[in-house]
Protein backbone atom coordinates (compact mmCIF):
# COMPACT_ATOMS: atom_id res chain seq x y z
CA UNK A 1 0.00 0.00 0.00
CA UNK A 2 1.07 3.45 -1.02
CA UNK A 3 2.17 6.43 1.67
CA UNK A 4 -0.24 9.27 2.10
CA UNK A 5 0.08 12.36 4.17
CA UNK A 6 -2.29 14.62 5.10
CA UNK A 7 -2.49 17.64 6.96
CA UNK A 8 -2.63 16.04 10.34
CA UNK A 9 1.06 14.73 9.41
CA UNK A 10 2.33 18.13 8.71
CA UNK A 11 4.07 20.56 10.65
CA UNK A 12 4.10 24.08 8.99
CA UNK A 13 6.54 25.29 10.56
CA UNK A 14 9.02 23.60 8.42
CA UNK A 15 8.31 26.53 5.90
CA UNK A 16 7.79 29.45 8.10
CA UNK A 17 10.36 32.04 8.18
CA UNK A 18 11.74 30.73 4.75
CA UNK A 19 11.28 32.41 1.30
CA UNK A 20 9.87 30.57 -1.62
CA UNK A 21 11.17 31.22 -5.05
CA UNK A 22 9.10 30.18 -7.64
CA UNK A 23 10.16 30.17 -11.13
CA UNK A 24 8.21 30.01 -14.16
CA UNK A 25 4.47 31.81 -13.70
CA UNK A 26 3.07 29.50 -16.39
CA UNK A 27 0.66 26.39 -15.59
CA UNK A 28 1.51 25.34 -12.13
CA UNK A 29 3.56 28.27 -11.26
CA UNK A 30 1.11 30.91 -10.99
CA UNK A 31 -1.23 28.58 -9.13
CA UNK A 32 1.26 27.36 -6.81
CA UNK A 33 3.02 30.98 -5.77
CA UNK A 34 -0.56 32.40 -5.55
CA UNK A 35 -1.74 29.47 -2.96
CA UNK A 36 1.55 29.37 -0.91
CA UNK A 37 0.91 33.41 -0.57
CA UNK A 38 -2.65 33.23 0.48
CA UNK A 39 -1.34 29.92 3.07
CA UNK A 40 0.53 32.94 5.04
CA UNK A 41 4.45 31.78 3.40
CA UNK A 42 6.69 34.16 1.73
CA UNK A 43 6.65 33.71 -1.84
CA UNK A 44 8.60 35.72 -4.80
CA UNK A 45 8.23 34.93 -8.33
CA UNK A 46 10.72 34.69 -11.59
CA UNK A 47 9.66 35.02 -14.75
CA UNK A 48 11.20 36.68 -17.89
CA UNK A 49 10.57 40.32 -18.47
CA UNK A 50 8.54 41.41 -21.15
CA UNK A 51 6.42 37.91 -21.28
CA UNK A 52 2.56 37.21 -21.03
CA UNK A 53 3.14 35.34 -17.69
CA UNK A 54 5.62 37.83 -15.91
CA UNK A 55 2.70 40.58 -16.85
CA UNK A 56 -0.12 38.26 -15.25
CA UNK A 57 2.47 37.54 -12.30
CA UNK A 58 2.68 41.64 -11.33
CA UNK A 59 -1.45 41.53 -12.14
CA UNK A 60 -1.62 39.26 -9.43
CA UNK A 61 0.42 41.44 -7.02
CA UNK A 62 3.89 39.62 -7.43
CA UNK A 63 7.23 41.55 -8.23
CA UNK A 64 8.84 39.71 -10.72
CA UNK A 65 12.48 38.96 -10.26
CA UNK A 66 15.20 37.37 -12.68
CA UNK A 67 15.88 33.73 -12.12
CA UNK A 68 19.30 34.22 -10.17
CA UNK A 69 17.85 37.41 -7.73
CA UNK A 70 15.13 35.20 -6.92
CA UNK A 71 17.15 32.09 -6.38
CA UNK A 72 19.68 34.19 -4.29
CA UNK A 73 17.16 35.81 -2.16
CA UNK A 74 15.10 32.08 -1.46
CA UNK A 75 15.63 30.02 0.98
CA UNK A 76 13.19 26.79 -1.39
CA UNK A 77 13.55 27.36 -5.03
CA UNK A 78 10.90 25.35 -6.60
CA UNK A 79 11.62 25.27 -10.80
CA UNK A 80 8.57 25.26 -12.39
CA UNK A 81 9.91 26.12 -15.92
CA UNK A 82 9.01 23.22 -19.19
CA UNK A 83 11.13 20.49 -18.77
CA UNK A 84 13.22 21.26 -21.44
CA UNK A 85 14.15 24.16 -20.48
CA UNK A 86 15.44 23.77 -16.72
CA UNK A 87 18.84 22.25 -17.40
CA UNK A 88 19.65 25.77 -18.81
CA UNK A 89 17.86 27.64 -16.01
CA UNK A 90 19.60 25.45 -13.42
CA UNK A 91 23.11 26.31 -15.16
CA UNK A 92 22.56 29.73 -15.62
CA UNK A 93 20.71 31.09 -12.65
CA UNK A 94 20.38 28.73 -10.21
CA UNK A 95 23.65 26.72 -9.65
CA UNK A 96 25.76 29.85 -9.00
CA UNK A 97 23.40 30.92 -5.93
CA UNK A 98 22.77 27.47 -4.30
CA UNK A 99 24.50 27.91 -0.85
CA UNK A 100 24.46 25.51 1.85
CA UNK A 101 21.04 24.23 3.13
CA UNK A 102 19.20 25.73 0.42
CA UNK A 103 15.87 23.59 -0.80
CA UNK A 104 15.13 22.86 -4.61
CA UNK A 105 12.21 21.43 -5.26
CA UNK A 106 10.23 20.43 -8.90
CA UNK A 107 7.18 19.12 -9.89
CA UNK A 108 8.21 16.55 -12.36
CA UNK A 109 11.13 14.35 -12.35
CA UNK A 110 12.32 14.66 -15.71
CA UNK A 111 15.64 16.45 -15.47
CA UNK A 112 16.60 14.85 -11.98
CA UNK A 113 16.01 11.29 -13.67
CA UNK A 114 17.33 11.84 -16.76
CA UNK A 115 20.85 13.42 -15.18
CA UNK A 116 19.89 16.89 -17.28
CA UNK A 117 20.44 18.71 -13.52
CA UNK A 118 22.93 16.73 -11.20
CA UNK A 119 22.47 19.18 -8.17
CA UNK A 120 25.39 19.50 -5.40
CA UNK A 121 24.91 16.96 -2.11
CA UNK A 122 25.02 20.06 0.94
CA UNK A 123 21.28 20.83 -0.57
CA UNK A 124 17.97 19.29 -0.11
CA UNK A 125 16.12 17.88 -3.27
CA UNK A 126 12.98 17.26 -3.63
CA UNK A 127 9.42 16.94 -5.80
CA UNK A 128 5.93 18.11 -5.30
CA UNK A 129 3.70 17.14 -7.91
CA UNK A 130 0.02 18.31 -8.32
CA UNK A 131 -1.84 15.45 -10.19
CA UNK A 132 -3.96 18.08 -11.68
CA UNK A 133 -3.31 20.91 -14.03
CA UNK A 134 -2.51 24.31 -12.60
CA UNK A 135 -5.71 25.83 -12.67
CA UNK A 136 -7.29 23.22 -10.96
CA UNK A 137 -4.68 23.86 -8.33
CA UNK A 138 -5.84 26.81 -8.17
CA UNK A 139 -9.85 26.66 -8.11
CA UNK A 140 -9.85 23.38 -5.94
CA UNK A 141 -8.14 25.77 -3.56
CA UNK A 142 -9.69 28.38 -4.11
CA UNK A 143 -12.67 26.31 -2.93
CA UNK A 144 -11.06 25.13 0.43
CA UNK A 145 -9.74 22.21 -1.25
CA UNK A 146 -7.31 20.67 -3.10
CA UNK A 147 -5.41 18.07 -5.74
CA UNK A 148 -3.47 15.38 -4.65
CA UNK A 149 -0.19 15.44 -4.86
CA UNK A 150 3.07 13.28 -4.93
CA UNK A 151 6.01 13.80 -2.84
CA UNK A 152 9.40 12.37 -3.72
CA UNK A 153 13.10 12.93 -1.69
CA UNK A 154 16.25 12.74 -4.28
CA UNK A 155 18.33 14.05 -1.46
CA UNK A 156 18.05 14.70 2.28
CA UNK A 157 21.14 16.73 3.16
CA UNK A 158 19.24 18.71 6.44
CA UNK A 159 17.29 15.50 7.39
CA UNK A 160 14.32 17.42 6.99
CA UNK A 161 13.60 17.07 3.78
CA UNK A 162 10.56 15.32 3.69
CA UNK A 163 9.38 17.62 6.44
CA UNK A 164 9.54 20.66 4.04
CA UNK A 165 8.35 19.02 1.07
CA UNK A 166 4.80 18.19 2.88
CA UNK A 167 4.64 21.86 4.24
CA UNK A 168 5.20 23.46 0.62
CA UNK A 169 2.23 20.57 -0.31
CA UNK A 170 0.11 21.81 2.70
CA UNK A 171 0.55 25.12 1.67
CA UNK A 172 -0.41 24.49 -2.15
CA UNK A 173 -3.84 22.82 -0.32
CA UNK A 174 -2.20 19.16 -1.55
CA UNK A 175 -2.85 17.75 1.67
CA UNK A 176 -6.44 18.03 1.85
CA UNK A 177 -6.83 15.68 -1.18
CA UNK A 178 -3.74 13.69 0.37
CA UNK A 179 0.16 13.47 -0.59
CA UNK A 180 2.03 9.80 -1.80
CA UNK A 181 4.83 8.60 -1.43
CA UNK A 182 6.61 8.03 -4.86
CA UNK A 183 10.68 8.59 -5.72
CA UNK A 184 11.82 10.44 -9.11
CA UNK A 185 12.18 7.46 -11.05
CA UNK A 186 8.85 6.34 -10.32
CA UNK A 187 6.81 9.77 -11.08
CA UNK A 188 8.91 10.33 -14.41
CA UNK A 189 8.70 7.17 -15.76
CA UNK A 190 4.70 6.90 -14.83
CA UNK A 191 4.18 10.01 -15.60
CA UNK A 192 6.04 9.85 -19.37
CA UNK A 193 4.11 6.51 -19.80
CA UNK A 194 0.82 7.33 -18.90
CA UNK A 195 0.84 10.85 -21.35
CA UNK A 196 1.91 9.16 -24.01
CA UNK A 197 0.49 5.84 -24.26
CA UNK A 198 -3.03 6.74 -22.85
CA UNK A 199 -3.97 10.26 -22.12
CA UNK A 200 -2.42 12.34 -25.10
CA UNK A 201 -1.35 10.01 -27.38
CA UNK A 202 -3.59 6.96 -27.50
CA UNK A 203 -6.57 8.58 -26.61
CA UNK A 204 -6.24 10.82 -29.52
CA UNK A 205 -5.00 8.89 -31.96
CA UNK A 206 -8.01 6.30 -31.04
CA UNK A 207 -10.65 9.27 -31.04
CA UNK A 208 -8.90 10.55 -34.72
CA UNK A 209 -9.02 7.09 -36.51
CA UNK A 210 -12.57 6.04 -34.99
CA UNK A 211 -13.26 10.01 -36.77
CA UNK A 212 -11.85 8.86 -40.12
CA UNK A 213 -13.70 5.53 -40.01
CA UNK A 214 -16.82 6.63 -39.83
CA UNK A 215 -16.94 9.80 -41.96
CA UNK A 216 -14.92 7.46 -44.80
CA UNK A 217 -18.19 5.12 -44.20
CA UNK A 218 -20.27 7.74 -44.88
CA UNK A 219 -21.50 9.35 -41.64
CA UNK A 220 -21.73 13.12 -41.41
CA UNK A 221 -18.63 14.42 -39.65
CA UNK A 222 -20.84 16.20 -37.04
CA UNK A 223 -22.71 12.93 -35.97
CA UNK A 224 -18.64 11.19 -35.86
CA UNK A 225 -17.72 13.94 -34.09
CA UNK A 226 -20.73 13.82 -31.06
CA UNK A 227 -20.15 9.78 -31.00
CA UNK A 228 -16.26 10.00 -30.53
CA UNK A 229 -14.70 13.00 -29.25
CA UNK A 230 -17.64 15.38 -27.59
CA UNK A 231 -19.21 12.05 -25.73
CA UNK A 232 -15.57 11.40 -24.30
CA UNK A 233 -15.96 13.43 -21.15
CA UNK A 234 -19.38 12.10 -20.19
CA UNK A 235 -17.06 8.71 -19.85
CA UNK A 236 -14.25 10.55 -18.77
CA UNK A 237 -16.30 11.87 -15.94
CA UNK A 238 -17.55 8.78 -15.14
CA UNK A 239 -14.03 7.11 -14.48
CA UNK A 240 -13.12 9.97 -12.23
CA UNK A 241 -16.02 9.62 -9.59
CA UNK A 242 -16.36 5.83 -9.48
CA UNK A 243 -13.61 3.96 -12.18
CA UNK A 244 -14.07 1.50 -14.86
CA UNK A 245 -17.15 -0.17 -12.74
CA UNK A 246 -19.39 2.39 -12.02
CA UNK A 247 -19.03 3.66 -15.79
CA UNK A 248 -20.63 0.25 -16.79
CA UNK A 249 -22.83 0.83 -14.25
CA UNK A 250 -23.76 3.92 -15.45
CA UNK A 251 -23.97 3.48 -19.03
CA UNK A 252 -26.81 1.00 -20.73
CA UNK A 253 -26.41 -2.59 -20.91
CA UNK A 254 -25.73 -2.53 -24.84
CA UNK A 255 -22.86 0.03 -23.81
CA UNK A 256 -21.18 -2.21 -21.46
CA UNK A 257 -21.76 -5.77 -23.64
CA UNK A 258 -20.45 -4.23 -26.47
CA UNK A 259 -17.37 -2.11 -24.45
CA UNK A 260 -16.96 -5.60 -23.12
CA UNK A 261 -16.63 -7.38 -25.88
CA UNK A 262 -15.16 -5.15 -28.79
CA UNK A 263 -12.82 -3.35 -26.93
CA UNK A 264 -10.21 -6.21 -26.65
CA UNK A 265 -10.13 -6.39 -30.33
CA UNK A 266 -9.21 -2.63 -30.68
CA UNK A 267 -6.88 -2.44 -27.55
CA UNK A 268 -5.15 -5.95 -28.57
CA UNK A 269 -2.22 -8.10 -27.95
CA UNK A 270 -0.14 -5.58 -30.83
CA UNK A 271 -1.48 -2.41 -28.19
CA UNK A 272 0.02 -4.04 -25.49
CA UNK A 273 3.45 -4.93 -27.24
CA UNK A 274 3.59 -1.15 -28.41
CA UNK A 275 2.96 -0.16 -25.25
CA UNK A 276 5.50 -2.45 -23.85
CA UNK A 277 7.81 -0.88 -26.40
CA UNK A 278 6.89 2.73 -25.81
CA UNK A 279 7.69 2.00 -21.58
CA UNK A 280 10.86 0.56 -22.35
CA UNK A 281 12.34 3.50 -24.35
CA UNK A 282 10.97 6.00 -21.39
CA UNK A 283 12.85 3.32 -19.60
CA UNK A 284 16.40 3.37 -21.27
CA UNK A 285 16.28 7.05 -21.64
CA UNK A 286 15.63 6.91 -25.62
CA UNK A 287 12.57 8.60 -25.47
CA UNK A 288 14.29 11.64 -23.48
CA UNK A 289 17.14 11.92 -25.34
CA UNK A 290 14.88 12.17 -28.45
CA UNK A 291 12.64 14.83 -27.01
CA UNK A 292 15.88 16.85 -25.88
CA UNK A 293 17.55 16.65 -29.13
CA UNK A 294 14.22 17.67 -30.77
CA UNK A 295 14.24 20.51 -28.71
CA UNK A 296 17.76 21.53 -29.40
CA UNK A 297 17.04 22.48 -32.91
CA UNK A 298 13.99 24.43 -32.81
CA UNK A 299 11.30 21.55 -32.14
CA UNK A 300 10.30 21.41 -36.01
CA UNK A 301 8.91 17.61 -35.93
CA UNK A 302 6.55 19.14 -32.99
CA UNK A 303 5.50 22.27 -34.87
CA UNK A 304 4.85 20.20 -37.80
CA UNK A 305 2.53 17.82 -35.85
CA UNK A 306 0.86 20.71 -34.14
CA UNK A 307 -0.35 21.81 -37.69
CA UNK A 308 -1.22 19.20 -39.13
CA UNK A 309 -3.45 18.55 -35.97
CA UNK A 310 -4.96 21.87 -36.47
CA UNK A 311 -6.23 21.62 -40.14
CA UNK A 312 -7.47 18.10 -39.32
CA UNK A 313 -11.36 17.49 -40.03
CA UNK A 314 -12.16 16.95 -36.73
CA UNK A 315 -10.76 19.97 -35.21
CA UNK A 316 -12.25 21.84 -38.01
CA UNK A 317 -15.98 20.22 -37.39
CA UNK A 318 -15.28 20.21 -33.59
CA UNK A 319 -14.79 24.22 -33.56
CA UNK A 320 -17.51 24.94 -35.53
CA UNK A 321 -19.51 22.56 -33.21
CA UNK A 322 -18.31 24.46 -30.31
CA UNK A 323 -19.18 27.48 -30.81
CA UNK A 324 -23.22 26.72 -31.18
CA UNK A 325 -22.62 25.50 -27.16
CA UNK A 326 -21.14 28.38 -25.16
CA UNK A 327 -22.04 25.99 -22.58
CA UNK A 328 -19.10 24.03 -23.06
CA UNK A 329 -16.89 27.08 -22.56
CA UNK A 330 -15.44 26.81 -25.78
CA UNK A 331 -11.64 27.62 -26.23
CA UNK A 332 -9.14 27.86 -29.76
CA UNK A 333 -5.82 27.50 -30.26
CA UNK A 334 -4.73 29.95 -32.77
Amino acid sequence: MATIYYEKDVDRAFLEGKTIAVIGYGSQGHAQAQNLRDSGFNVIVANRPGTANARLAEEHGFTVHSAAEAVAKADVIQLLAPDQHQAAIYRQDILPHLSENKVLMFSHGFNIHFDQIIPPDNIDVVMIAPKGPGHLVRSEFEKGAGVACLIAVHNDHSGHARQIALAYALGIGGTKAGVIETTFKEETETDLFGEQAVLCGGVSELIRAAFELMVSQGYQPEIAYFEVLHEMKLIVDLFYQGGISYMNYSVSDTAEYGGHTRGPRVVNEASREAMAEILSEIQNGSFAREWLCECLVNSPVLKKMRQRDHAHPIEVVGRNLRRMMPFVKPKEVL
